[in-house]
């Protein structure tokens, strides 16, 4: 069975990021739990550039509660890699992302994931709605 093909084109956000010296592990390429750390810096410099997210005085935080990530090529340092970022569900107080690494300039991702963001309250760690100016940037990305 063919894995399914992940497309840059697919992602209507793509995220630079430059791989590290310890991203890689024993066996030369990225460990396999770093992807994770992409995944959620790509995400939460979206939020913050586009979505206008305080992450150290804002009434309201995004905690992951679910995430997954499936592997189809290495990459390893020194690389640069975009993350795209796509949204495939937008609720009222949780959002879940679709993600794909890509080594630049390549249109086949090396790994695609997911995670879900659960929007609370700073002060009562309780769901609350997702924020007006976040939501909008999220719809940006949603995808059908």
């Amino acid at each position: 069975m063919t894995p399914p093909q992940h497309l840059r084109h697919d992602y209507p956000h793509l995220q630079p990021i430059s791989t590290r010296w310890h991203d890689n592990d024993l066996y030369g390429h990225v460990n396999n739990v770093t992807y994770y750390s992409y995944f959620d810096s790509a995400v939460n410099a979206y939020l913050i550039e586009r979505g206008g997210l305080d992450i150290h005085n804002g009434e309201v935080v995004a905690f992951v509660v679910s995430s997954s990530c499936d592997y189809f090529a290495s990459i390893a340092f020194p690389e640069r890699i975009e993350i795209g970022l796509r949204v495939a569900r937008l609720g009222n107080s949780s959002v879940e992302y679709q993600l794909a690494v890509f080594k630049q300039g390549e249109n086949e991702a090396c790994a695609a994931g997911r995670f879900v963001h659960v929007f609370v309250d700073r002060q009562s760690n309780r769901p609350l709605p997702i924020p007006e100016r976040l939501r909008a940037a999220l719809a940006d990305l949603l995808v059908t």
